[in-house]
C-alpha cells in the first residue's frame, strides 16, 4: 500500500493576500491569492487564515490532519501588533484574562491568553501600504499568543480594550518562527510535527 507524500510549506504572507487559493466569489476578483507566491500542488491548503490586512508566518499542507493538528488549542500562535494609542497595562491585564468580542452574530469571551507590551519596536519590512504615522498620535506594539483562532480575533480583542490594530503580524506557530523570511518567501519542508 502506497502512503500519500503529502507536501508542507513556510511562507511570509504579504499585506494584501487572501489566504487561499480559489477566488469562489466575483466580488473578489482583483483580489490577490497565494497561488501567485508559488507553484503550489492543487490539494494544498492554509492552516488557519490570515485576513487579507494580516501578514507574517503561514502554514500550507496538503494533509488535512496535520492543518487539523495546528489548528488545535495544542499549539500556540503569537501575533505582534501594532496598536492605535500607547497601550496601558490595565489594557494588556483585560486582553489576558479574556475580553468580549462578536463572533458569527454572537457575544463570544475570549480565552486567556499571553500578552505584553514590547519595550521596542520590532524590525519589519515596510509596509506596501503606508500605515499613518506619529502626526496621527502614538501607537504601540503588543505581543499576543492565542491557543485559539476565531475570525479576525487578534484585531477584535485590541478594539474590544480601546486599542485598534493598525498592523498585525503572526510571528510563531509553535516553535515555528517568522524569523527574518523575506515577505512573499515560500519554504518547503518535509514535516511540520518534527518542528512544531
Amino acid at each position: 500500500m502506497n502512503t500519500i507524500k503529502h507536501k508542507h510549506f513556510i511562507i511570509n504572507k504579504p499585506y494584501g493576500y487572501l489566504s487561499q487559493f480559489v477566488n469562489n466569489q466575483t466580488k473578489r476578483a482583483n483580489k490577490k491569492l497565494l497561488g501567485e507566491l508559488h507553484s503550489f500542488p492543487v490539494e494544498t491548503m492554509a492552516i488557519g487564515r490570515l485576513d487579507e490586512k494580516s501578514e507574517g508566518l503561514l502554514l500550507l499542507t496538503t494533509d488535512g490532519k496535520m492543518s487539523e493538528f495546528v489548528r488545535s488549542s495544542k499549539v500556540e500562535k503569537e501575533y505582534y501588533t501594532l496598536v492605535d494609542g500607547n497601550i496601558t497595562s490595565e489594557a494588556i491585564e483585560k486582553l489576558k484574562n479574556g475580553v468580549e468580542i462578536g463572533f458569527e452574530g454572537i457575544k463570544y469571551t475570549t480565552k486567556p491568553c499571553k500578552a505584553v507590551k514590547l519595550g521596542k519596536t520590532p524590525k519589519f519590512p515596510e509596509r506596501e501600504k503606508k500605515i499613518r504615522d506619529e502626526r496621527h498620535g502614538p501607537t504601540s506594539w503588543v505581543s499576543i499568543t492565542l491557543r485559539e483562532g476565531k475570525f479576525r480575533q487578534v484585531r477584535k480583542m485590541t478594539a474590544a480594550v480601546g486599542f485598534p490594530t493598525l498592523r498585525l503580524i503572526r510571528i510563531r506557530i509553535g516553535n515555528i518562527k517568522l524569523g527574518e523570511m523575506k515577505v512573499g518567501k515560500v519554504i518547503e519542508i518535509d514535516n511540520f510535527k518534527e518542528i512544531i
